[in-house]
């Protein structure tokens, strides 16, 4: 039976990289927000996006995410209307990808809001990756090119580090690479260990 490793951390705590880690270590990984991207461009979610947030966030007929993520990131209902909409089809999509990955021990389920969306009820083991707040914020605004203000908003929309680290097995502080790597090594030299005296 393949364990689910749950995979999450706030944003901007590089939890992606922590995933390719283990990738490069042989754990096939899903990303929950790679596979929503995919999801989002289906007809069926589509239609349903327009009938909840209009036209005004498509722009020739693509999803502008950068329109959307405006409006769901400034409203909690709004952001709870756009999760009950893609949250259904991305479990349906995960569930058809675990069984093509039935035959390994373990595999990572990567979710910025693993917890929020209530998907950690369904994992064997829960991950969190942590990394200062200001580091946090650094990374977002580079990568997204984005404002110190438009980050906070999305981190106070996610549960904080405290809350996560609470229902997790283990941690990973992502301070660099070096020390993250050996984190990763660590978790699956203890996972084997158990793996091998079940």
């Amino acid at each position: 039976m393949t364990k689910v490793i749950g995979l999450t951390g706030g944003i901007g705590s590089g939890k992606t990289t922590i995933a390719g880690y283990f990738n490069e270590m042989g754990i096939s990984v899903y990303i929950a927000d790679d596979a929503a991207k995919k999801v989002m461009q289906s007809n069926e979610i589509v239609t349903a996006i327009k009938g909840v947030f209009g036209t005004e966030v498509f722009e020739n007929n693509a999803l502008n995410r950068a329109k959307l993520a405006d409006i769901v990131f400034n409203d909690a209902d709004k952001l709870a209307l756009l999760n009950a909409i893609v949250h259904p089809a991305v479990k349906a999509d995960f569930e058809n990808w675990i069984f093509e990955h039935k035959v390994e021990p373990y595999i990572i389920y990567e979710a910025a809001i693993l917890f929020e969306s209530g998907r950690y009820k369904e994992c064997d083991i829960i991950i969190t990756v942590t990394a200062p707040l200001e580091t946090r914020i650094e990374r977002v605004m580079n990568r997204d090119k984005t404002t110190r203000e438009h980050v906070l908003k999305r981190i106070n929309m996610q549960w904080n580090d405290e809350q996560r680290i609470a229902k997790s097995d283990y941690i990973i502080p992502n301070l660099n690479h070096k020390i993250a790597k050996e984190e990763v090594v660590k978790i699956l030299k203890i996972l084997n260990i158990k793996q091998n005296h079940s």
